[in-house]
């Protein structure tokens, strides 16, 4: 079962509702370490001084902000303390809004909120607000820092996501290649065969279909490799050449998308895209591993290289 990351109350008039925060999201990645390869040992970073290379003692690290090209004002942690928030173990909320007021950029990290002790404060607190269809927008310290949150009702539990600050938000007009964009002329046959496109690709979201194929195949490279097995490493498909003609790209793109629909009505083309590039095992590993394990290879999209490269 997940651990609560913070525990404390939602308050709001006179009204304080003991709640615990679990993660909503659990991240999955493939971590290397960097190894020497004469000896395997971990490579540890050593704090050196980027004007003598000699290492500087903790003692001897102080805090810098950079104003101009080389020159720091250095702040004192004492000066800092007055600054941190005061942890009040408490989500402070303000005024609830409508869900399509918010722009989606201002959603940062989810959490689940799960009711602490007495469970039927934060029953009625989701009830109401998902019957008024509101969302909750609150203030609350975390591991000494503010964060602003949104608080939303979801089956009768509720759910937060810590939001940016409006002055983190970059703003489009800010990128210089959309300036002029709404300038530009499409004719209302590209429109049309654009729209054409959008329509054959619509389909109800479904997110078990996406995965994180890089990690799958990472952490099937590495099972094999330790497993003692070589692959011959598969060759990289050339790149398909670009289409210069825009109408006939998305003629093309509709026509291949209706074939698509056609031989896969539910899971689209994706899932035979992937499946299409099993990695090749030479004859030493095929004999060792045998038949059985054939059939559980033939999905693997990514081969093993017979030699280990140096990490960067």
């Amino acid at each position: 079962m997940p651990r609560p990351v913070w525990s404390g109350t939602i308050s709001f008039g006179l009204v304080a509702i003991p709640i615990k925060l679990y993660h909503g999201v659990s991240k999955k990645s493939v971590s290397f370490n960097q190894l020497d390869d004469r000896t395997m040992s971990r490579i540890r970073l050593k704090k050196v001084s980027a004007e003598t290379g000699e290492d500087v003692p903790d003692d001897h690290i102080v805090k810098g902000y950079e104003i101009s090209k080389g020159r720091y004002v250095v702040v004192d942690p004492d000066e800092l303390e007055p600054f941190i928030p005061s942890a009040t173990k408490s989500i402070d909320l303000e005024e609830f809004v409508d869900l399509d007021e918010i722009d989606p950029v201002y959603f940062d990290t989810p959490y689940i909120i799960a009711p602490d002790k007495t469970p039927k404060p934060y029953v009625l607190l989701a009830r109401a607000m998902e019957e008024a269809g509101k969302v909750a927008i609150g203030r609350f310290v975390m591991r000494n820092k503010q964060y602003v949150a949104a608080l939303r009702a979801q089956d009768g539990k509720l759910l937060m996501s810590t939001m940016v600050f409006a002055d983190e938000v970059v703003s489009i007009g800010a990128i210089d290649e959309l300036e002029g964009i709404d300038e530009i002329d499409v004719s209302a046959k590209e429109v049309k065969m654009a729209e054409a496109l959008v329509e054959s690709l619509s389909a109800a979201f479904e997110p078990d279909k996406y995965r994180d194929e890089y990690r799958e195949q990472v952490l099937d490279l590495i099972e094999r490799k330790a497993a003692g097995e070589e692959f011959e490493v598969p060759e990289v498909a050339a790149a398909a050449p670009k289409v210069v003609d825009l109408m006939a790209a998305l003629e093309a793109s509709v026509k291949a998308a209706k074939e698509a629909r056609k031989r896969h009505p539910a899971g689209g083309p994706h899932e035979d895209a992937v499946k299409k590039s099993p990695a090749k095992k030479s004859s030493k590993a095929a004999a060792a591993a045998g038949s059985a394990d054939d059939d559980a290879d033939d999905t693997a999209a990514i081969a093993k290289p017979k030699r280990v490269r140096k990490s960067a």
